[in-house]
């Protein structure tokens, strides 16, 4: 009730504020003054010292394509000289890449914090590839929580110091995934709901028909986080000495371990105090002096001084472009946290069209969504296929409509632990008749036709109308099975067998022939260069490209929210966060003909 308290109460002063702003300098002088601040923080960038510490923030959210904010939260991050808590997962592997060669930098720190990243297991699985290369260089990294979750302990285990809190806690208690229903709050408000599907895995409707899982979505489900498990216990195993078998038992005995029992497991190397790893790391750049913190650098700001050296290079006639599709895929030009079919369609003709871009990546992390919108940006793909190299590197998921998108490209990269597959069709439909009764609305109609009306939420779909819904279903997924066979060049009664509608991680994905390689997003980048014989002679290009700050403000400048509000939510705000999100899902589904190739519903993994 804080947060909401405090959410509200920042909207509504931000939003006044920004209207006096507006009144009182006009929309021209905010522009200049924003520009002016702009260029006066880029003028006093960060610089790095010798013997310099690079701090990786923990909880730092790490996305494929860089966050389009709000236009009121870029103002406030260039006054404030701050970005926010997300951060791309290239600029993070830039940076360590380069902190690896960079001479100024001694070590990394791997900063604990209250608040947990929300980064899927598929981009810190890259991150942590990249800390290993660090680390295999003869560098030093530091981790340090006051208690270790999973999540930040698949990237601290990599340290060559693991620190916690004497008071601190070790969890390695397994992965868990909690599905919410809403079936019975529909029928309580009598919201009617129907569906037609194509596939016994098919399980995005599940919440609004059951109360509970089916057995072939908990078949599925514990398939899959059995594999993601898996990979975790194998990646983590090795640097702490420690086997797959040691590992589970740790988590079958209990799986959250007090400092001391953690030190004893071999969980982490020491239990200690804030001061004292902070002492270990003044050491490590000559500040060994009281009061004084060690000689370090932020990620984020190290990743401005990288980006600064590059930014007076010569433009090549040689690119590489990596398309980001990150979100729901909706029809038309869809939101800033959406893949919009016709926005993502347009930003492959464009690239097509750039005789200097030699390649494409597209990176795809998307649970799927509208059926006409994946192949709108499937035809794109094939065209831009015929022209130039298309590589497609999936993220933490391209599941269904991302695998749409993703199977005409020729060659496709996937993380052990990213979750795709989920090649079925379903359609769902709303009525409000039983809510409207209760509330004493009615409706009448006059039609031309029998089917007119179909649409309409007035009332539950007929024996017939389902009928007839059903064989689109029933047609576009026989579509979408043929897409796959031809595609991945498999027999199509192989494709009937493994779709279904069914989820499968990275490495099942592989064995059963859905994609190529086992990989990141720099193997796909490094593959399509490959293909299109660039050699060493070229440079990447990301897109779509983000509008300036001044565009912005002219396109939109109300709506103001100043105050930022705390990251840390209270668990009453967080579970109406997540019930939120699950119909915010539902306010997606936009397709023109009511049909969706789309994941689970917010698949989480906790």
């Amino acid at each position: 009730m804080k947060d909401f308290l405090k959410y509200t109460c920042a909207s509504l002063l931000g939003t006044f504020l920004g209207l006096l702003l507006l009144g009182g300098i006009g929309l021209g002088g905010l522009v200049l003054l924003i520009a002016v601040a702009a260029s006066s923080s880029k003028d006093s960038g960060p610089q790095v010292k010798d013997k310099s510490v690079l701090v990786l923030d923990l909880s730092l959210n790490i996305t494929d394509s860089k966050p389009n904010r709000s236009t009121s939260a870029a103002i406030q991050d260039v006054l404030s000289d701050e970005s926010g808590d997300a951060v791309t997962l290239r600029t993070v592997l830039d940076a360590i890449d380069s902190a690896k060669k960079d001479p100024k930098i001694v070590g990394i720190y791997l900063e604990g914090s209250s608040d947990s990243s929300s980064s899927g297991f598929a981009n810190l699985k890259e991150v942590r590839s990249a800390l290993q290369r660090f680390r295999d260089a003869k560098k030093p990294i530091f981790a340090y929580q006051m208690g270790w979750n999973e999540r930040d302990y698949y990237l601290g285990s990599v340290a060559n110091t693991l620190a916690v809190n004497p008071y601190g806690s070790v969890e390695i208690n397994g992965f868990s995934s909690q599905a919410l229903f809403l079936t019975g709050a529909l029928e309580k408000y009598g919201l009617g709901v129907q569906v037609t599907r194509v596939g016994k895995y098919k399980s995005a409707v599940e919440p609004f028909l059951l109360k509970k899982m089916s057995p072939e979505n908990r078949q599925q489900t514990q398939k899959l986080l059995g594999d993601i498990w898996g990979e975790y216990l194998k990646t983590v195993g090795p640097n702490r000495k420690l086997t797959v078998p040691q590992l589970q038992a740790i988590a079958d005995g209990g799986g959250t371990l007090m400092a001391d029992e953690a030190l004893k497991s071999k969980l982490v190397d020491k239990v200690v105090y804030f001061d004292e790893i902070a002492a270990e790391l003044k050491k490590l750049t000559g500040t060994d002096r009281e009061n004084k913190s060690f000689q370090q650098i932020s990620l984020k700001n190290y990743a401005r001084v990288a980006e600064d050296k590059n930014s007076n290079r010569a433009d090549k006639k040689n690119q590489v472009a990596v398309l980001y599709a990150e979100g729901d895929i909706v029809d038309g030009e869809g939101g800033p946290t959406e893949v919009g079919g016709d926005r993502i369609a347009q930003e492959l003709r464009k690239i097509r069209e750039d005789d200097d871009v030699k390649a494409v990546v597209l990176r795809v992390n998307s649970p799927g969504g509208s059926v006409t919108a994946s192949e709108v940006i499937a035809r794109e793909v094939a065209l831009t296929g015929k022209k130039k190299p298309v590589i497609v590197s999936m993220g933490n998921l391209a599941a269904s409509g991302g695998y749409w998108i993703s199977m005409g490209s020729r060659k496709i990269f996937a993380e052990a632990n990213t979750i795709t597959g989920s090649i079925g069709v379903f359609g769902m439909r709303f009525n409000a008749e039983k809510l409207a009764a209760n509330n004493g609305l009615t409706w009448d109609v006059v039609k031309t036709a029998r089917f007119a009306d179909i649409n309409t939420v007035s009332r539950p779909k007929n024996p017939q109308e389902l009928a007839n819904i059903q064989r689109i279903v029933d047609r576009i997924y026989d579509r979408f099975i043929t897409k796959v066979a031809d595609s991945r060049k498999l027999p199509k009664n192989k494709v009937q067998e493994i779709a279904q509608g069914r989820v499968w991680s990275g490495t099942a994905a592989k064995q059963l022939g859905l994609v190529d390689a086992i990989g990141g997003l720099e193997d796909a980048i490094a593959e399509a260069a490959k293909q299109a014989k660039l050699g060493d002679d070229w440079q990447l290009e990301e897109y779509p490209k983000s509008r300036s700050l001044e565009e912005r403000i002219l396109e939109r400048f109300s709506g103001v929210n100043i105050l930022k509000p705390a990251a840390k939510l209270d668990p009453l705000t967080a579970e109406v966060k997540k019930m939120q999100d699950e119909l915010a899902v539902v306010q997606s589904m936009n397709d023109p003909q009511g049909v969706y190739v789309r994941l689970p519903f917010n698949l989480r993994i906790d």
